[in-house]
C-alpha cells in the first residue's frame, strides 16, 4: 500500500470540495482532492442547473471565473404548474438568478482549484477513514485505479456528497457531529438535458410541477431557449417512482418537447432536510451536500456549498496553524454556517414537513390562493408576512381549503419560533445539548401542528 502525506485531504470534487481546495491552495497548504470519477467525468454532477445568488461567490473562485458556464441569465421568476387543479402561478425570485451548464461549471471549479495549487487524485474511491486512539480523524484508506492507497492528513474535509460513505465509517461517539441522518431525509432524482427545435415560450422562468403523487416533483429549467434541463425526484421514504418512465410520460404530454433529443442524463440523491446540527469532529469537517447545506424546499445547494467550502478551509487553516484540530477549535465553522444559511434552511424545512401531511390537491389549491410574493418569502427567507388586505384575499380564494390554510399559518408561527431559536445557536459545544433540547421541543410542536410524521 502506498502512503501519501498531505496537510489536508478533501474528499469530493464538487462545489464545496473545490472551494475548500482553492482556498487552502491559495494559502499555501498541500491539498489532495480525492475524487472517485475519472478526469474526464469529474465535475459531471446531476443538478437542476439553476443557480440562485449568481452574483455571490467566495473570492477563491470568483463569479467572473464562473461566467463562461452561465447559459441563461434572463430567468427571473419561477412558474408553478398544477394543470389538474387549474393552478398556474408565477413566483418572483429575489436576487440574481441564472441557469448554468453544470458540467462546464464543474470543470471550471476543478481548473481553478488546480491553479491554486490543489492536486486532484482521480479514480480514487474512499474505503475507510483512519482515526487515532483519541478519536481524531487522521487520514483515509482508498483504492486508486485498483491499488490501495492511504492518505495521512492534518485534517479531512468531507465534501463527498449526500449520504457520504465517510460518515458511515467514522466513529462519532463522544462528539456533537449530527448522526440523526436517515435515507427518508433525502430525495432520489433523475434529470435529462433535452434539445428542442423551437424556442420554448417560458425561457425566462424556472418551471416546477407536482407529480401525480405528493411526494414527487418535476422541473423544467431552460439552459437556453432550446436546451432544457428536465427532471424529477421523490422523497426516499415514499413508494419509489419509475423515474425515467414517469419523466418520459410527462415530457410526452408537453407539445414543446415533441421530437426533442436527449443530450445528457444522470441521477443523484440530494438532501431535503435541515442543515446538520453540527458538522465537525476532531480532525474532520463536512461541507456541502454531505452536511445538508441545501435549501430543503428548492433543492438549491450551489451557493451554500461554495461558502461552506470556504468556511471549512478557513477553519482548517486555523486548526493547522494552532496545532489544535479538536471539536471546540473547529466549532466556529458551525456558527458561521448557521448564521449564513443554516438557520434559514431549518425554518424552511418546517414547510417541507408541513407538505408531507396533506394531499397534493390541498397543497396546489393553497399555492393558487397565496400571493406569489408571500410564497417567495417563505421559499427563500424561511418566514413571511402578509398584509390584512392580502390575508382577506387569500381567505376568499382558499375558501374551499380553509382548514389547510389555517394549519399553514399555525405552522408559520412555529417556523418563526424555530428561526428565532437558531439565532441563539451556541458559541461552543458545551452549550450544544441545552440548545438542541429546546430545538427538539419546538420540533415536537411542529409535528403536533402539522400532523406530520416525525422526520428526525
Amino acid at each position: 500500500m502506498s502512503t501519501r502525506s498531505v496537510d489536508v485531504a478533501v474528499v469530493g470534487a464538487g462545489t464545496a470540495g473545490c472551494y475548500a481546495a482553492a482556498t487552502l491552495g491559495q494559502a499555501g497548504f498541500d491539498v489532495a482532492v480525492v475524487e472517485r470519477k475519472d478526469e474526464q467525468e469529474a465535475g459531471h454532477i446531476a443538478c437542476g442547473d439553476a443557480l440562485k445568488g449568481a452574483n455571490k461567490f467566495p473570492e477563491a473562485i470568483p463569479k467572473s471565473a464562473l461566467e463562461p458556464a452561465f447559459t441563461n441569465t434572463d430567468v427571473d421568476h419561477g412558474r408553478f404548474e398544477a394543470p389538474r387543479e387549474g393552478v398556474a402561478l408565477d413566483i418572483p425570485v429575489p436576487g440574481e438568478l441564472a441557469v448554468i451548464d453544470r458540467w462546464e461549471y464543474g470543470r471550471i471549479l476543478i481548473d481553478a482549484a488546480e491553479q491554486a495549487g490543489a492536486r486532484f487524485d482521480y479514480d480514487t474511491v474512499v474505503q475507510d477513514v483512519v482515526q487515532a486512539d483519541d478519536g481524531r480523524v487522521t487520514g483515509l484508506q482508498a483504492t486508486r485505479k485498483g491499488e490501495p492507497v492511504q492518505y495521512e492528513a492534518e485534517m479531512v474535509l468531507d465534501c463527498a456528497g449526500a449520504l457520504s460513505i465517510l460518515q458511515d465509517k467514522t466513529d462519532f461517539s463522544g462528539t456533537t457531529f449530527d448522526t440523526n441522518v436517515r435515507y427518508s431525509q433525502f430525495s432520489s432524482a433523475y434529470r435529462e438535458v433535452l434539445e428542442v427545435d423551437e424556442p420554448v415560450d417560458w425561457s425566462d422562468a424556472l418551471v416546477l410541477k407536482p407529480t401525480k403523487r405528493s411526494a414527487g416533483y418535476l422541473w423544467y429549467f431552460p439552459r437556453t431557449p432550446t436546451e432544457i434541463n428536465v427532471g424529477l425526484g421523490f422523497q426516499m421514504n415514499e413508494e419509489p417512482m419509475k423515474l425515467v418512465d414517469d419523466l418520459r410520460a410527462d415530457i410526452h404530454d408537453r407539445p414543446e418537447f415533441q421530437g426533442a433529443t436527449v443530450v445528457d442524463k444522470l441521477g443523484a440523491a440530494l438532501p431535503t432536510r435541515r442543515t446538520y446540527d453540527s458538522a465537525v469532529a476532531p480532525g474532520y469537517i463536512a461541507a456541502g451536500d454531505s452536511a445538508a447545506h441545501v435549501n430543503p424546499i428548492s433543492g438549491g445547494g450551489i451557493a451554500g456549498a461554495a461558502y461552506a467550502g470556504k468556511y471549512a478551509a478557513e477553519q482548517t487553516i486555523e486548526a493547522i496553524e494552532t496545532g489544535d484540530a479538536s471539536e471546540p477549535s473547529l466549532w466556529e465553522y458551525n456558527s458561521r454556517v448557521m448564521d449564513h444559511f443554516g438557520a434559514r434552511y431549518a425554518a424552511l424545512d418546517v414547510y417541507n414537513i408541513f407538505s408531507t401531511a396533506y394531499e397534493i390537491s390541498d397543497l396546489t389549491a393553497l399555492a393558487g390562493a397565496l400571493p406569489g410574493e408571500q410564497i417567495a418569502d417563505a421559499l427563500y427567507s424561511g418566514s413571511s408576512g402578509v398584509s390584512p388586505w392580502l390575508a382577506l384575499k387569500t381567505l376568499w380564494k382558499a375558501r374551499g381549503h380553509l382548514d389547510t390554510l389555517i394549519d399553514l399559518y399555525r405552522t408559520k408561527d412555529v417556523a418563526d419560533r424555530l428561526l428565532e431559536h437558531y439565532e441563539s445557536y451556541p458559541d461552543a459545544p458545551g452549550d450544544f445539548e441545552a440548545w438542541r433540547s429546546e430545538r427538539d421541543s419546538i420540533m415536537d410542536d411542529v409535528y403536533a401542528t402539522t400532523g406530520a410524521e416525525p422526520k428526525y
